[in-house]
């Protein structure tokens, strides 16, 4: 995995705090460049509010593109002055029109963005901002929590991958291999089972007749074998050598289960495939994608392929 350009939208909040530390944590591991990006709507709202008269080309008052240069500047001064290369950008327009024209232009590597808080960004989540740059950014998206590390150095030393098998889960493992073989990381690739029983809950082997629970039994064992089989595989073929890698099984909603085990092992990072922009894969994103970028108390890498 090779980063050269992060961008990291910036609102001044300390979600974007939070963001930005990520970043520079990320550019100093990786040698990248830092775009620092605000996107000032104050000139868009002037234009939607005037649809039918002449106006400008959406523009900033200079004393006003000054003011805000000079907060972005001093928003990002630690990483500036830890020798990081950042760029401060100050531009008008719609946030994600804007975000994902940056991020094609640059061209990024990697968007860096901050969520507005677990219980908020779980009510706030669908429609926000970082979730439709979620779902349209052509690059991968890392959103950080406001309880996610911003150490000095790269913090990701527990990753969790989920891999259902599928072409974008297998760009997630070697993007998450490749990560954690450069940090020196523990790697835990997880695949989980849903049976087609969740609510109410899956009958008890003693409470079915011998015959169907000895059938169930050995269906459930054939299952897992598989999965743990094709996730071995996978680790073997996708994960750099002498990466400290283990592969997991779970049983369950695939959110709820990767939330779980993201608290069981410690992760510092979750890294998950997403799928193109159709209607169903919009779906599908807001099924586990967008649940664990809701619930996630750590860093969420999303890739796309």
């Amino acid at each position: 995995m090779d980063i050269r350009q992060i961008l990291c939208p910036v609102d001044f909040s300390d979600a974007s705090a939070h963001a930005v530390a990520q970043a520079a944590a990320l550019a100093r591991w990786y040698g990248a460049r830092i775009t620092a990006l605000h996107v000032d709507t104050a000139a868009e709202a002037r234009i939607e509010a005037l649809p039918y008269a002449e106006v400008p080309a959406r523009t900033l008052d200079p004393a006003e593109q000054e003011r805000l240069q000079n907060r972005l500047a001093t928003f990002c001064l630690a990483a500036t002055a830890a020798g990081l290369a950042v760029d401060a950008r100050v531009i008008p327009g719609h946030p994600v029109a804007a975000i994902l024209d940056e991020a094609a232009s640059l061209p990024a590597d990697l968007i860096v963005m901050g969520t507005h808080g677990v219980s908020g960004f779980r009510h706030l989540v669908l429609g926000s901002v970082t979730e439709k740059v979620l779902r349209r950014a052509s690059c991968p998206v890392l959103t950080v929590p406001p309880p996610a590390h911003a150490a000095s150095t790269l913090p990701f030393k527990q990753v969790l991958c989920a891999v259902d098998f599928s072409d974008p889960s297998l760009e997630a493992v070697r993007f998450a291999g490749s990560l954690a073989s450069q940090a020196g990381a523990r790697l835990v690739l997880m695949h989980v089972l849903e049976w087609p029983w969740h609510e109410p809950p899956a009958p008890r082997l003693v409470d079915l007749p011998p015959a169907q629970a000895a059938a169930l039994a050995e269906y459930r064992r054939y299952v897992e074998a598989t999965a743990t089989a094709r996730l071995e595989s996978v680790a073997s073929s996708d994960v750099p050598p002498g990466t400290t890698t283990v592969v997991h099984v779970g049983h369950g909603k695939p959110y709820e289960q990767l939330l779980e085990a993201a608290r069981k092992e410690g992760a510092d990072l979750i890294v998950l495939g997403v799928h193109g922009r159709s209607a169903l894969d919009l779906g599908v994103f807001g099924s586990t994608a967008n649940q664990l970028v809701r619930g996630a108390t750590c860093p969420v890498l999303t890739v796309r392929r």
